[in-house]
């Protein structure tokens, strides 16, 4: 599975959901994830999607920290479908407040 094909599979169960899954780059700021989530009352989920095997760099791993610690969820290495099945779950709950 390559990491495209990671991103396609999480991008139409958010869909479904209410949500975008948007493809998120930052020129001037390297190391943001590879997603951003936006669902339905303000939620806002960052994903960074990695062919199976594949790990995050230095810099995503520091980045994914700046962002956690200013209250933002990340997912990191989202490569499995279980993982995308996680986090379509973690998405759901959030917006129906379970």
């Amino acid at each position: 599975m390559l990491e495209k094909d990671v991103e396609a599979k999480l991008n139409k169960p958010i869909r479904a959901l209410g949500g975008l899954c948007l493809k998120f780059t930052s020129p001037a700021f390297t190391g943001v994830p590879d997603r951003i989530i936006l669902l339905p009352g303000g939620v806002v989920r960052f994903v960074e999607t990695k062919q199976p095997g594949k790990k995050e760099r230095a810099r995503q791993r520091y980045v994914h920290g700046l962002m956690r610690k200013l209250g933002f969820i990340v997912y990191s290495t989202v490569d499995t479908p279980e993982k995308i099945a996680a986090i379509i779950e973690d998405c759901r709950r959030a917006i129906t407040h379970e």
